[in-house]
């Protein structure tokens, strides 16, 4: 199933989306996506209603340095275990949200990643069964105002500006996310070209590390790191990230 979050004429829902290219419509869910959906009888064209990040989370937890290359980028060796660091939820945007730079950061990047999203309450899950509490996948852009984060020698500042968490365009429930290929592309240059194959720690071991340490709730959202191609975004340009089998996440930038 393709979950998202629409506002609709009618309200912001809970839908699945179906059908295929212009086609595409959203159906209401009555509640929320968790556990077996049911409908309210209402739907509408995707083309009528906006896309909302397509899930609420209590909290984003991301991995850093997850793929070596990226790791040899930014001028250090990959980490034996996963680094983990939290964005507020405050962050998360939709897509075709503007990811706005703040002033206090002249060095604004993007990092394309996939993103995990969480579907029960779940504790030190061991990773044979990770993917039993895994409601599906999305598309992420994990901002970071690089400039602030060399400065703090910490990530939270330069992770965590209001806009700096965009998600979507939805969550498909129905995917092998072990290798699939991720390209992100600024005003239409590729910037990053790689596979989720790539990553040092996969989603079944990321999730057994993480709920060794925090309990995980129904839409937490996982972000797990990002391929090598980090670089710059300003003011007037356009950034998308696209994942096989997903679809693609595309975020204007503008100043503060």
């Amino acid at each position: 199933m393709r979950l998202g979050r629409v506002a609709s004429p009618d309200g912001v829902a809970f839908v699945a989306i179906e059908g295929d290219g212009d086609e595409r419509t959203a159906r209401e869910i009555a509640e929320h996506p968790f556990g077996t959906p049911t409908f309210t009888g209402r739907s509408w064209s995707l083309a009528d209603v906006r896309l909302l990040a397509p899930i609420l989370a209590s909290k984003v937890i991301c991995i850093g340095k997850n793929y070596a290359a990226h790791a040899a980028e930014m001028g250090s060796d990959a980490p034996e275990d996963p680094v983990i660091f939290i964005k507020p939820n405050t962050s998360i945007v939709g897509p075709g949200a503007n990811i706005v730079r703040p002033p206090t950061s002249s060095e604004v990047h993007f990092e394309g990643e996939l993103a995990v999203v969480i579907g029960r309450p779940c504790k030190d899950v061991p990773a044979a069964r990770a993917l039993d509490v895994v409601l599906g996948y999305t598309v992420a852009n994990d901002v970071t105002a690089r400039d602030n984060q060399r400065h703090d020698g910490q990530w939270t500042r330069a992770k965590g500006y209001d806009t700096f968490c965009p998600l979507g365009p939805w969550i498909e429930t129905a995917l092998d996310a072990s290798d699939l290929a991720l390209t992100t592309t600024v005003d239409g240059a590729v910037k990053q070209n790689s596979r989720t194959s790539l990553l040092l720690h996969d989603v079944p071991k990321i999730i057994e590390w993480i709920s060794s340490v925090m309990t995980l709730l129904p839409g937490d959202v996982i972000l797990t790191g990002t391929p090598e191609g980090v670089g710059p975004i300003v003011a007037g340009e356009s950034v998308s990230v696209e994942i096989e089998g997903i679809g693609t996440l595309t975020n204007p930038v503008v100043d503060k």
